[in-house]
């Protein structure tokens, strides 16, 4: 199954590797980033920590909250599963797959077939070893709606 997360989430970059120094905008791979939500006007964002949820899955818990200073909400950027290694500092392009792999607890942000009791909608979860190791329902594809940075003939992912 393939997932499309960025459509409706915004990401702010906090660190890079600049390997492509001569553009700073561009979000890469290994970069430290938070997720807001755009349709709540960016005033939620993304945050996970240890506990599990009761119900459900009963994986790691993944909500939205209004605090932005938690370090509860970074996403590390690495290679979509089974795919070679996202070397830091390397560019992400838009339509690339990714994995986001929460900084704290070493699971990824996770999509499966089953139902969220809040929203009746897909429940989104940690997922893994805490290694960052899972399985392709961690792989997220990248959608720039707008914006986006052209180099060298290419859009890449800009922060935002």
């Amino acid at each position: 199954m393939k997932q499309t997360a960025l459509s409706f989430l915004s990401a702010i970059l906090l660190s890079a590797a600049a390997s492509y120094a001569s553009d700073e905008k561009l979000v890469t791979c290994s970069s430290a980033i938070k997720l807001t939500h755009i349709e709540s006007g960016s005033k939620y964002y993304l945050l996970s920590d240890d506990r599990q949820l009761q119900s459900g899955s009963g994986q790691q818990l993944v909500t939205a909250v209004e605090n932005n200073r938690t370090p509860d909400g970074l996403w590390q950027i690495r290679e979509a599963h089974d795919s070679p290694v996202c070397d830091a500092g390397t560019p992400i392009r838009c339509g690339d797959v990714i994995r986001l792999m929460h900084v704290g607890t070493g699971r990824n942000l996770h999509t499966h077939g089953i139902k969220s009791p809040l929203s009746n909608q897909h429940e989104v979860t940690g997922f893994g070893s805490g290694q960052g190791e899972g399985d392709s329902g961690d792989n997220w594809t990248v959608v720039c709606e707008s914006g986006g940075d052209f180099c060298k003939g290419e859009r890449y992912w800009a922060r935002g």
